[in-house]
């Protein structure tokens, strides 16, 4: 496929982007956390039919068509189909060799992400069914298989475009995109993948820090098929050459759940070096061998963790106990010629490291659960991640049901990234529309704030960003004034909650909604987590929130907002919308290709402009990871199979 990506960063950036690329890629494998060495991708070409009749149960009955390159939606041009007409069913199939199995193993087949009603046979048996557009799902398809070379995997992806009541993001129902909204997004459009374990295996990983206990907490699960077998789990947690921890325990129950005691160094210095943050992404690796009561190996993986905490602590956000000024970027992560999908994984690394050449230290991710990959790389680069929920845009009974069970798989697949520093379950109100006057919908987002607090205590939660807050514990606030006085006007220090409060409706809306105390706002972070949305474009088919005509007035009035913004120390952050152009959205500061609008370096001045110890701490932080990664190259492990 041919790409018109572009490198838009620092001249060494290529060396930067080929080192970290061939030491840490892991061959791309889709699942970070949990690696194992065995597996084989089913990405490239499948089969495809779009049934626009009658809806059809049997994949014999399918009359394939033409051929579509998975993971790409037919939606966009990379998938070779481009179609954005309303696709309300799509059929794939793929024929494949199964891999050599030896006694007792089990061939898993994964899919990262289907939208939004998966059935999937294996030789036309019915192997599993996934409701939910935006997490992954698995079937173990062993027993499935049949004799000889040739396997034969067909999905259907039932996805009603008018549907509006399930979690769709920002995938237009109408039939152009319009406004806010853009094309769709069909059926497969994350990796299809194969895995071989053994019946015995290591199913999951969690994995949790804590700074106070110099603790690494870790619940694995264990898939074993006979109950009164006795397994031991090894464990063991490096950084690099040093060994922080190694010890065995017993799996009861199938599950393994131990907070591991590190070797204190005892030295502040060292003891800070191991910490993770954008400024320094420490990473523990960790190797995890299952074994029967002989000491036999039964299953082997690799994952890794981090040393860090985040929260917040009266009006500030604070990571490792000390405040850190949130400095984010939205990003809506689409690309032109693939839509959702990463065109690769070397695309997703450079956005990771233009969200940081740009001066930003994260990104809120809108509207979308974002592939593995690129958490992958903001844990490895250092960007912090606010994770967001797409929305659906009813309130009904099924609505709640569906966003509330993705939202709990949401939870489970990417808890354990240190990577992710904020959960937020709602946007403005989207799919609870009569928020200040329904005590039912109020009752909703509450509910969403407290189980994310339940099934995850260790972050932060917003239940509604925006305005119409119920239940947060950060406030978040979209406003896209345009006139910085205003801004500095609106969110000055004195009194800044009450005025907000009482008499400023950024956008129209009320931050806090009326006769809600459970919200106790008072002394929480405030966070201008949408503003800017400043528009550059020679074509006058798109929008933003406001337009220039140059690219020196983009900065200059990018400049402005940005100062304006850093001054007020009312704010604990911000979020600049928006990173790059989106299809007829046009308030990027790259182009839809990454290419930037103005330089670079000036954009980062911009959004460090108080902080010029950070810019430079930020380049030398880039010359050693650089000069790391080259290392490892030179003494022959880049591409190994080892762990980083």
């Amino acid at each position: 496929m041919t790409s018109h990506y572009q490198t838009a960063t620092f001249p060494s950036d290529q060396d930067l982007i080929g080192a970290l690329l061939g030491h840490y890629q892991h061959a791309g494998y889709p699942r970070p956390q949990l690696r194992r060495a065995n597996w084989m991708s089913l990405n490239g070409p499948w089969d495809f039919a779009a049934e626009d009749g009658a809806p059809s149960s049997d994949p014999a009955s399918i009359s394939w068509s033409t051929t579509i390159n998975v993971p790409f939606s037919p939606e966009t041009s990379a998938s070779g189909v481009a179609d954005t007409r309303y696709l309300p069913r799509a059929w794939y199939r793929r024929m494949f060799r199964a891999p050599e199995l030896r006694d007792g193993d089990r061939l898993i087949l994964h899919f990262g992400a289907v939208d939004y009603l998966a059935d999937v046979w294996v030789n036309g048996r019915k192997v599993c069914s996934h409701q939910g557009g935006y997490t992954p799902f698995h079937a173990d398809i062993t027993d499935a298989l049949r004799e000889g070379d040739s396997q034969e995997i067909v999905v259907r992806a039932q996805d009603d475009p008018m549907d509006l009541a399930k979690p769709r993001g920002k995938q237009d129902w109408k039939t152009e995109p319009h406004s806010i909204w853009y094309v769709r997004t069909t059926g497969i459009w994350q990796t299809v993948w194969l895995e071989v374990v053994p019946s015995s295996h290591i199913q999951a990983l969690k994995w949790t820090s804590n700074l106070t206990r110099w603790e690494i907490g870790l619940a694995a699960e264990i898939k074993s098929p006979e109950s009164s077998q006795e397994l031991k789990l090894h464990v063991s947690l490096h950084v690099g050459d040093l060994l922080l921890a190694k010890d065995t325990y017993s799996v009861v129950a199938n599950e393994v759940h131990r907070q591991i005691a590190l070797s204190d160094p005892g030295v502040d210095d060292f003891r800070n070096e191991l910490l993770w943050d954008p400024s320094s992404p420490t990473i523990i690796d960790a190797k995890l061998k299952l074994c029967d009561s002989n000491g036999e190996l039964i299953d082997a993986v690799e994952s890794y963790t981090a040393l860090r905490t985040v929260g917040v602590e009266g009006d500030r956000f604070v990571l490792n106990g000390r405040p850190l000024r949130l400095r984010l970027v939205l990003d809506q992560g689409y690309w032109p010629e693939t839509g959702l999908t990463p065109p690769n994984d070397e695309a997703v690394l450079r956005d990771v490291l233009l969200a940081k050449r740009l001066g930003f230290n994260g990104v809120r991710k809108h509207q979308k659960i974002e592939d593995p990959r690129y958490l992958y790389w903001a844990d490895r680069v250092g960007l912090l991640i606010w994770e967001e929920m797409p929305s659906a845009y009813r309130y009904t009974t099924k609505s709640i049901e569906r966003l509330t069970r993705e939202w709990i798989d949401v939870l489970s697949r990417d808890s354990s990234h240190p990577c992710i520093v904020t959960w937020v379950p709602l946007n403005e109100s989207w799919g609870v529309p009569n928020l200040p006057q329904s005590f039912a919908q109020r009752n909703y987002v509450q509910g969403l704030f407290h189980l994310t607090k339940c099934l995850d205590p260790t972050r932060p939660v917003i239940g509604n960003d925006g305005w119409e807050s119920v239940a947060t514990d950060i406030l978040g606030i979209h406003d896209y004034d345009a006139d910085p006085e205003r801004l500095r006007k609106r969110y000055r220090e004195e009194d800044v909650e009450s005025r907000l409060l009482t008499r400023e409706r950024p956008g129209g809306h009320l931050l806090v909604v009326d006769g809600e105390t459970s919200v106790n706002v008072s002394g929480k972070p405030l966070v201008l987590s949408e503003f800017g949305g400043i528009a550059y474009s020679s074509d006058p088919g798109t929008w933003g929130y406001s337009r220039c005509d140059t690219p020196e007035e983009l900065l200059a009035r990018f400049r402005a907002l940005l100062g304006a913004v850093s001054s007020l120390p009312s704010l604990a952050g911000f979020c600049y919308t928006q990173f790059t152009d989106t299809y007829q959205e046009a308030n990027g500061l790259l182009y839809a290709n990454r290419k930037p609008k103005v330089a670079i370096d000036q954009i980062a001045e911009a959004v460090n402009e108080e902080d010029e110890a950070a810019r430079a701490g930020e380049e030398l932080r880039w010359r050693e990871v650089l000069m790391q990664a080259q290392r490892f190259a030179s003494i022959g492990v880049v591409g190994s199979s080892h762990t980083d």
